[in-house]
This record gives structure tokens, sequence and C-alpha cells, in this order.
């Protein structure tokens, strides 16, 4: 599931844009899209300097969405506690993505001359888009739903770029040019991931046959976890049914039980923002390893979401259960 955060901001003191349709055609979009279940978003408005910060440690974005003035070298406008414009350098900027490398995959600076930003933010994301001169309220909101569009239809970053400019053009003005794509080679698209899952859930369902087990190698979670075949590594199965789907069942409520252990060896878990960065990040693990995914959707079909969260045995399973729900929906 991808994560898109929208940060809005329009000081008192600045020109009113019309932030809120452009929040509306993106939500639309999604809405409307074949795979809506792929997203999920989370819109902030009059955001402060301190808002930008917790919703990016709450949420674990993969996409961040900024709208509002730019000033160019200046930096971005965000808000004061009292609603005045306090701007953000690009310096500033960059060093919060740093934080976020690895975990934010796109940002899209919807502000005139924020071209500056995206090329400092662009050192630690693999693709920023920003604009290179001023941006109207029309061509800005129309960028933004061809984007969109072509992004909740899992393409690629690139392609949802040039379908943005494309999207401008449309409504016959001369702003296409204006947005601008900071990237890094060897793009795959959504869609192009989904069928290499596609392909692992095949070959999961042949490893079936003779049984499956979780190897879970200490440190690498997301890469230790992978179903498994083979004279040592298989745990013999019956042919009794019933047996064997029990057994399935509880090495992938093992699987993902210890995901969660090994995550809060490094990740605190006293408040319930705390707790929420560690079930975001397991999440991401399962999302990220096509064969425990393909096997924990199958057992939810098979078993139903109550049975694996009662082989679950992790204080954290109440709120991890919803997003593994997700996970069938979107197939």
């Amino acid at each position: 599931m991808k994560k898109i955060l929208i940060l809005s901001a329009n000081p008192k003191n600045t020109n009113l844009l019309r932030l809120g349709e452009e929040a509306r055609k993106i939500q639309e979009a999604l809405k409307l899209a074949k795979h809506r279940y792929q997203f999920e978003i989370a819109t902030y408005w009059a955001v402060r300097v301190e808002d930008l910060r917790r919703a990016m440690l709450d949420h674990q974005p993969h996409i961040v969405h900024f709208s509002g003035h730019g000033a160019g070298t200046g930096g971005l406008a965000f808000e004061d506690n009292s609603g005045i414009t306090q701007l953000v350098s690009s310096e500033a900027l960059a060093s919060l993505f740093e934080l976020f490398r690895g975990t934010v995959e796109c940002v899209l600076l919807n502000a005139c001359y924020s071209e500056v930003q995206a090329q400092a933010i662009h050192q630690h994301v693999d693709y920023v888009i920003g604009m290179n001169q001023p941006i109207g309220d029309v061509a800005a909101i129309e960028f933004a739903t061809g984007f969109y569009d072509a992004l909740s239809a899992l393409e690629s970053y690139d392609y949802a770029f040039n379908m943005g400019r494309t999207a401008i053009q449309l409504k016959d003005s001369k702003e296409n040019l204006t947005p601008v794509l900071k990237s890094r080679p060897s793009s795959i698209s959504v869609k192009q991931a989904m069928k290499s899952d596609v392909k692992s859930e095949k070959e999961s369902q042949q490893k079936r046959s003779s049984g499956i087990s979780f190897n879970i190698s200490g440190g690498n979670i997301g890469g230790g976890i992978q179903a498994t075949q083979g004279d040592n590594n298989v745990q013999t199965m019956t042919n009794n049914a019933v047996p064997k789907q029990k057994s399935n069942l509880v090495e992938v409520a093992k699987g993902i039980q210890q995901i969660l252990q090994q995550l809060e060896q490094t990740y605190p878990t006293k408040t319930s923002t705390e707790k929420l960065i560690v079930v975001a990040k397991a999440v991401k693990k399962i999302e990220n390893s096509p064969n425990l995914k393909s096997c924990v959707i199958r057992e939810l079909k098979v078993n139903g979401l109550e049975a694996l969260k009662n082989e679950i045995n992790h204080p954290l399973v109440t709120l991890v259960i919803p997003f593994i729900e997700n996970l069938e929906q979107v197939e």
C-alpha cells in the first residue's frame, strides 16, 4: 500500500489559493481508481513546521505532496502559530527528508519557484517534482489530478509526471513545462511490481503442495522471510486438509509475530504513535516480501481474519490486523 501525505499551507498574509479543490481532486482520482485499495491518503491543513515533522513521523509516507506558496531560494511557505508565513529553507527540507531516506519515494512540491527545493530534496529522494516558475491555480490542480490519475492506475512516477504535464496541456494552458522532475534512472511501475508478486504467488502455490515454512534470518527482516521447499526446511504435512490448513496458518502467524518482535527490539513502543510506527514498518516488511504477502492473503481467504488474529501472540496484533485485512482487499 502506498501512503500519500498531503500538506497544505496558505498563510493569511499570502494570496488565496484553491488548495481545497486541489485536495478534493486528488482524493477523487484515488477514490475512483480501480486500484484504490493500493493507496492511503492523509491530509493536513494550515501546516506549521512542527506539523510537517510530526506528520512525517506518524504516517511514514511513500509520497509527500506540498500545496502552497514557494519563494525560490527563500524556501517554502509554511505557517507560524499566528498563521503568518514562516519560510523553510531548502537545506532544512533536505535534512528532514534525509531522515526518511528509503521510505519516501516521491515528493511533489506544487508551489511556485519550488525547483530549488526539489533539487535539494533530490539528494535523498529518487523522484522529486518542483516548479521552475510561477504556476496558476488551474494548472496546479490539473497537474495534480493527472499525476494521481496515472499513479492510481499503477503507472511509474515518470509516467505520472508526464500525464500531469499533458493534463495541463489538454486544458489549453501554456504552463505544461512549468513542472520539472528530478529523477534517477531504472524506474519501475507499481504495475510491474504487482506482476512480479503474481509470479511469486504462483511459485508459492506450487510449493504449498509439499508444505510451507518460514525462515527468518536475524537482522534482515524483510529479505530473510521466505516460503521454502527442501529436505530440511519443509515441515511435513499430512494428507488431511484440516491439519495442513491449520499448520500453514500457524506458520504465517509466526512470520508476522517475529517481524513485530524484531522491530520492537529496534523501535520503542511506549506511546500510541510509536506503536503505529512499528506496525507501519511491519506491514511494509510484509508487502516487500512477495512470498509472505501471498501466503498471508491465501490464509485469510482459507481461514479468515479472526483465525489469523488468534494465532498471532503479540500485544500489537489489534493494530496490525486492520492493515493485514487491507492486503486481502487489494487482491
